[in-house]
């Protein structure tokens, strides 16, 4: 196993400075280009989006005014022209629309009871939220903002929810109930029921299969579903109350955060096995990789700030200091 837990390359002055720009003002009109790649990062504590500019690692808007969003922000999904976005106020158990130009609120939609998660499915067409206190998926048409249908889970409390690669199915992680819902998407109803090992997190769908990995929190691992057998089939130990889950984009590795020790684990699919510890800040989260799968943002919850990971080298190359409490981080 490769170990590079401190290991961070030293970026170019040029480089330095862009990651060591001030956040745009909130409210602030956004800089914002439709043709390039933008992350999306929910700020828990702020009340706010960082938008940030994947090119040059700064961030070029934080949206919209502090505040107007909602108390607790969460997960975030943007449309793919970068026109608008999505935040989850879980307090206000609503899906707000954010303009991502002007920072002008739009429309709140009402989803239920305690959001958390949302997700974009493969064709961008539909936002998926969890609603834990429903025990549902709320399904949102991205370009009008209306509820296409509302979907229960048979387990407790699904946190995360995420689409498969084919758009089809859609997997929920049940904290309450230490178990995962497997979803038909067209049929709007759960087929199924996994039990996992022990309070399910972040889900990674492997491109073009039918496997997910999931982070365990309770286990300090991530369980591999086979969703046609619809069963564990391993179990890999990764480290403290592992969170977050993604996969790269050939299926090849999958990235899973690890919450209590302030680390990212990289597992090989292949091998089912870690082949490397990368040392992040302080309550790593949620993840989101570029388009050409080159760099992986992780979300650090206690450090305010999101960490930049070369995926190749597997070491840090920049932090992009963001607001408070960072859920997670999303890239349409």
């Amino acid at each position: 196993m490769r170990n590079i837990i401190g290991r961070v390359s030293a970026p170019s002055v040029a480089g330095a400075a862009l990651l060591l720009l001030a956040i745009a003002a909130p409210g602030a009109r956004a800089a914002v280009d439709a043709a390039r790649e933008y992350a999306y990062v929910g700020n828990q504590g702020s009340g706010t989006v960082s938008v940030i500019d994947t090119a040059t690692d700064s961030v070029v808007a934080t949206l919209p005014a502090e505040g107007k969003l909602g108390a607790k922000v969460q997960a975030v999904v943007a449309d793919r022209a970068n026109h608008t976005a999505y935040a989850v106020d879980a307090l206000g158990n609503a899906l707000v629309s954010v303009d991502v130009r002007s920072g002008e609120i739009g429309t709140r939609i009402a989803v239920g009871e305690a959001p958390e998660a949302a997700s974009l499915s493969p064709s961008g067409k539909t936002i998926a939220v969890c609603v834990e206190n429903d025990n549902a998926v709320t399904l949102v048409d991205a370009a009008s903002g209306r509820i296409e249908r509302k979907i229960a889970t048979r387990g407790k409390n699904p946190e995360h929810c995420e689409f498969d690669g084919s758009g089809r199915w859609l997997l929920t992680s049940n904290e309450n109930s230490d178990d995962v819902d497997l979803i038909d998407v067209a049929a709007g109803r759960s087929v199924g029921v996994i039990h996992t090992s022990g309070h399910p997190r972040g889900i990674a769908w492997l491109p073009n299969r039918a496997v997910a990995y999931v982070a365990q929190e309770a286990s300090g691992g991530v369980d591999v579903i086979d969703a046609r057998a619809r069963k564990v089939t391993a179990s890999i130990a990764t480290g403290l109350r592992p969170a977050g889950a993604i996969a790269s984009r050939d299926g090849s590795r999958v990235f899973v955060t690890n919450g209590g020790d302030g680390t990212v684990s990289v597992l090989d699919a292949a091998a089912g096995k870690l082949i490397a510890t990368i040392k992040v800040g302080k309550r790593p989260w949620n993840m989101a990789l570029t388009h050409d799968g080159k760099k992986l943002y992780v979300a650090n919850g206690r450090s305010n700030s999101i960490s930049v990971i070369d995926t190749g080298r597997l070491e840090v190359v920049g932090n992009v200091a963001v607001g408070e409490l960072p859920w997670g981080v999303s890239i349409p």
